[in-house]
């Protein structure tokens, strides 16, 4: 069967003036234009300058703690870290009266470590050496500037315009006159915070509102907890990122020295160190660094195990990991604890593994293993028989939130995301909870 000509139809019957103006109609409409409105809100960045992040080093009266960071002990203070916003001075000479001394306001803080009275901790880009001799008049000693290009900032600093500090609701109404059906922003959840609008056209993302945005003493090192990315050996820093190992001197404790940045792996979450090695934990395995030659770690080898949330401590020949999942932990389904045999730290091998609620952080002394388990609590185990670890329960408290510890001289300190906890443990058959120093918690 023929198709019939339907142009070549009309035609035939129309007149040739008829004919021109229903092809002209017919080819044009084909290429019809509408205009359409369409209104949304975009939250717009406001920025703090480089400028104005490195002079906003303050020294404040104590303020509540209202989220939970990293945790560090020096001499008898205790630091806890606010994050992205500072770190909590504590005087902690009687464990059962911790008294906050100041709040030291450093943007874009998340790490910090002590050594000889001076306090190094990331701003962003930059690692920053406090004098901290005197607490009740701190001072800023000098700055390595540029020196974290993939920092804690999720996203959220740009090299040129500075940090990202907060968000302005602006109405937005645009006119645009396109193809019939044109394109829209397209949206993806964002959670409490709203949605993400990616204007097809142009590929930029957009804020869209729903709701508004919101060492021990003697010595002259501290002491980190297990989710550290910032740890000192002898006269050395060594810093962390997602992907790299970054070492400094601090032979001139006033005056760091940026020495060899090395690329680890992906995902790299903590560090943990020992007399001549590093123990370095990421998403999906422990890695070994022979720290021989300090001022150059080489890589030894690498325990891997399934995506997990991945903090390590080490008590002699053995490694103690935690697995957790979460969306943190890229989606992994794991809550285990995994005990390594390090004898031959070029050939790390499984011992056994344990099931768990929901480890965080943990720590070793002596006999005593110290697990945090979220929303879990707090427990306790004797790991002198490693084939039998969760056998031997030593305490085991679901009151609070657990997220990482820091066990020295028979004083446990614990944080979460309602205190800081500290416990005597001197007797382990009758461990005694000495104070309760709270977090206040945000509402978002």
């Amino acid at each position: 069967m023929k198709s019939k000509n339907y142009i070549g139809e009309i035609r035939h019957f129309l007149p040739l003036s008829l004919t021109l103006l229903l092809l002209s109609f017919l080819t044009s409409s084909c290429e019809d234009k509408v205009e359409y409105t369409r209104e949304y809100t975009v939250m717009e960045p406001v920025y703090m300058s480089l400028e104005e992040i490195r002079k906003s080093v303050v020294i404040d009266e104590p303020q509540e703690i209202n989220n939970t960071g990293k945790l560090y002990l020096y001499g008898q203070y205790i630091l806890i870290n606010e994050p992205g916003e500072g770190i909590h001075l504590i005087d902690n000479a009687n464990p059962s009266d911790p008294k906050p001394i100041n709040f030291i306001t450093i943007p874009g803080n998340y790490e910090m470590a002590v050594r000889g009275d001076v306090l190094y901790a990331d701003s962003y880009i930059d690692l920053v050496a406090l004098d901290i001799s005197n607490p009740l008049a701190i001072t800023e000693l000098n700055r390595v500037e540029g020196i974290f290009r993939n920092s804690n900032t999720l996203g959220l600093f740009d090299m040129e315009k500075g940090a990202i500090i907060d968000w302005n609701a602006v109405e937005k109404i645009e006119v645009t006159k396109g193809e019939v059906g044109g394109t829209f922003p397209s949206f993806f959840n964002k959670g409490n915070n709203g949605f993400i609008a990616i204007d097809a056209m142009s590929f930029s993302a957009r804020e869209m509102s729903v709701s508004s945005f919101i060492a021990p003493q003697g010595q002259s090192t501290g002491i980190g907890g297990s989710m550290a990315k910032f740890t000192i050996v002898d006269k050395y820093l060594y810093s962390i990122d997602n992907n790299n190992l970054q070492v400094f001197d601090l032979s001139d404790k006033e005056n760091p020295l940026a020495l060899n940045r090395q690329e680890v792996g992906w995902g790299i979450e903590t560090i943990f160190p020992t007399a001549d090695k590093l123990f370095i934990g990421a998403q999906n395995g422990m890695y070994i660094y022979d720290n021989s030659n300090p001022a150059s770690p080489q890589f030894l080898s690498q325990y891997q195990h399934v995506m997990s949330c991945d903090p390590v401590v080490v008590d002699g020949d053995y490694a103690f990991v935690t697995l957790r999942d979460g969306s943190a932990c890229r989606g992994g389904f794991t809550n285990q604890l995994d005990v390594i045999d390090i004898s031959d730290p070029a050939s790390p091998t499984n011992v056994i593994s344990y099931p768990m609620s929901h480890p965080h952080g943990l720590g070793v002394d002596g006999d005593l293993l110290f697990i945090c388990e979220g929303t879990f609590g707090l427990k306790i185990f004797n790991k002198k028989d490693l084939m039998a670890i969760t056998s031997n329960v030593v305490m085991n408290t679901n009151q609070m939130h657990a997220f990482d510890v820091i066990p020295y001289q028979n004083n446990l300190l614990m944080i979460g995301d309602d205190g800081l906890y500290q416990y005597d443990y001197s007797d382990p058959e009758e461990i005694k909870q000495m104070s309760v120093l709270p977090i206040v918690r945000e509402e978002n």
